[in-house]
């Protein structure tokens, strides 16, 4: 795809854009149209002398549109408008969330509409980001529940995340950090081992700065790829070195069902696990072989039935709309069966193919589908009183849709949204993990990057643990208000 941004300074926002209607294709900009250059795609967008001028080539079919502007436009909008209109009739396609690009809708509106009103945050929406009404409602109800869970946060409010990078297969369509067991079963031990020196650390700067812990948060990967030794060590040192009496929620992402038993959840209960995620992703067996799950579907019921005899009451569900080889009545079959769990937690995905997930675009359902699970999933998920509690968005999903979790009232996870909201710091441990620390006063967020691959993380360690001293440095100088 060749995309020419002429005599203005918005190709970060033309690039987006373009995204949304050509997920997959490599772009090349330009800042003039390229003599040389040939592409079943081209699109050119320019500025001259006060004229906007789009103009788009897609397989052949070819479209335009100029337009005056006045002395007073926001020219940055009026080209995205412009650009958006121009390639959805070239393509015939619309997407409901318009030009609106970014993964955190909410906190978009948050910022309008603390600004000056949630109704004037909607109109914003509508009349110069093009966002349909269903995905306006939404986003509304996202961020009135978040603003209860965002209050609950102090200025010395921070979480913690635990990183276990490993899972028993790699799901086709995956793009996280994450390696399987039976591949990477040799460093697993001193992972483990290195993981609680980290910790241990870690709760030292906690204790000296005096941090307030709201919620824990084990991700990957897949923590119970672990054995229940190793899940009782890890657990075991979240509770020695930090202080836990301040804790809001402990999550453990139990994904996987075929690394969830007795005894792992067993110890999760017993080092203080509220709330697990059991993630089935689908219900239907040929899809899950598809992207290379190896479990069933019997193996997840008889997992979320093994989680309620070991007393789990917080239990979330994942889906993913949009699935290859999937229906929407198996779809339907699948949120069904969530529901009849009575899980507490549901959260709705769309598929996303990132840069090395080993999954293609080829042979993907098209969006039109995936749109109908989504609209589905709200309707259903709201007739049986759960509410969008958080939300977020990827760049490359199927029709630009969103990611949102769901949950019964009280069922919030507040990791979720103050990660999304980005509401404190977050103290991260492990492969791949990113410690975010916030200027409680300016809002202004620094980033601590540990080493991305386990082996990497194992070779590096003592160099990578030097770094938390920028977590000292960082809030000795919110103290002495440098």
């Amino acid at each position: 795809m060749i995309l020419v941004n002429e005599n203005h300074a918005f190709s970060y926002d033309t690039e987006n854009l373009a995204e949304i209607f050509f997920p997959y294709e490599k772009i090349k900009m330009f800042e003039h149209m390229p003599p040389n250059e040939t592409d079943d795609i081209v699109v050119y967008s320019g500025i001259k002398d006060d004229e906007l001028t789009v103009f788009a080539s897609v397989y052949g079919k070819n479209n335009s549109s100029t337009v005056q502007l006045a002395p007073d436009t926001d020219r940055k909008n009026a080209l995205s408008v412009l650009f958006y209109r121009v390639l959805s009739e070239t393509t015939g396609d619309e997407y409901p969330w318009g030009i609106l690009y970014g993964v955190r809708p909410a906190r978009f509106f948050h910022s309008l509409a603390d600004k000056y009103s949630p109704k004037y945050a909607e109109e914003v929406l509508k009349r110069k980001f093009l966002v349909s009404d269903d995905k306006i409602r939404l986003v509304s109800m996202v961020a009135e529940s978040e603003n209860e869970i965002i209050r609950l946060s102090r200025p010395e409010s921070f979480s913690l995340y635990i990183s276990i990078p490993f899972c028993p297969t790699r799901c086709t369509y995956c793009s996280f950090v994450s390696h399987s067991i039976e591949r990477a079963s040799s460093l697993v031990e001193d992972y483990v081992n290195l993981l609680e020196l980290e910790l241990r650390e870690t709760g030292k700067i906690v204790s000296e700065l005096g941090l307030r812990l709201e919620t824990v948060y084990f991700g990957g990967g897949t923590p119970t790829t672990l054995s229940a030794r190793q899940l009782e060590r890890l657990l075991k040192a979240v509770k020695n070195h930090f202080d836990l009496s301040t804790l809001r929620e402990f999550t453990v992402e139990a994904g996987r069902p075929d690394t969830v038993d007795r005894d792992k959840l067993t110890a999760l209960k017993n080092g203080g696990v509220g709330r697990i995620s059991i993630n089935p992703q689908t219900f239907n067996d040929d899809v899950l072989d598809a992207i290379g799950r190896r479990h069933t579907s019997a193996q997840t019921l008889e997992a979320f039935e093994t989680a309620r005899r070991c007393g789990f009451d917080n239990i979330n569900m994942d889906f993913i709309a949009g699935l290859p080889q999937d229906t929407f009545d198996s779809f339907v079959n699948s949120m069904e069966t969530a529901l009849n769990l009575d899980a507490e937690s549901i959260t709705v995905h769309t598929l996303c193919l990132k840069t090395g997930a080993f999954m293609t675009s080829a042979g993907m359902p098209d969006k039109t589908l995936a749109g109908k699970m989504v609209d589905f999933s709200r309707e259903r998920l709201t007739a049986s009183g759960y509410k969008p509690y958080y939300m977020y968005r990827q760049g490359k999903s199927i029709g630009n849709l969103e990611n949102t979790g769901w949950c019964l009232p009280g069922r919030d996870c507040l990791y979720n949204v103050f990660m999304m909201d980005e509401t404190h710091t977050v103290l991260a441990a492990g492969a791949g993990a990113v410690t975010r620390l916030k200027n409680p006063n300016s809002g202004k967020i620094e980033r601590i990057y540990n080493y991305k691959y386990p082996y990497e993380y194992i070779g590096n360690f003592h160099e990578m643990l030097q770094r938390k001293n920028q977590i000292e440095e960082f809030y000795k100088k919110i103290i002495n208000n440098i």
